[in-house]
């Protein structure tokens, strides 16, 4: 039976959880995932725990941090005024926000803090700074 290797384009159910236990995301209710290695579009620690996987195995596969998507970068908080935001936005602590970059491209933020004159915004990936946890089971290599 073959097993997975670099480059290959594979179907993949996964689980995620986090430290705790939670569950951030899933698979299971839906189609698997299909992508090919090697192009940048799983995390390191992801695609480094389906290398030498064979269809119908199931696995799970602890990612540290710096395998998924890194340390909290102190560099990606901002002060925003309250002024720059629009009128209809009443920021709490946990608040996701999307930012249009110039060329219309966008960024998930989330509210950090709020001041009483302006708010601290979190650019880092939402799983920034976590150890991550996935439970993978291979349903296909592609041909």
């Amino acid at each position: 039976m073959s097993k997975v290797k670099e480059n290959d384009t594979v179907e993949v159910h996964y689980t995620g959880k986090l430290s705790n236990g939670q569950i951030f995301d899933s698979s299971l209710e839906r189609e698997p995932i299909k992508v090919t290695l090697g192009q940048g579009s799983l995390i390191p620690g992801f695609e480094k725990g389906l290398i030498d996987m064979e269809p119908n195995e199931k696995k799970t596969v602890t990612i540290p941090k710096e395998e998924a998507y890194g340390e909290i970068n102190k560099e990606m908080f901002h002060k925003v005024s309250k002024a720059d935001l629009p009128a209809d936005i009443k920021p709490e602590v946990g608040m996701g926000l999307m930012a249009k970059n110039p060329d219309g491209s966008e960024n998930q933020l989330r509210v950090a803090e709020v001041g009483e004159d302006h708010i601290i915004i979190d650019a880092n990936h939402p799983l920034a700074g976590q150890d991550l946890t996935f439970d993978l089971v291979l349903v296909a290599i592609a041909s």
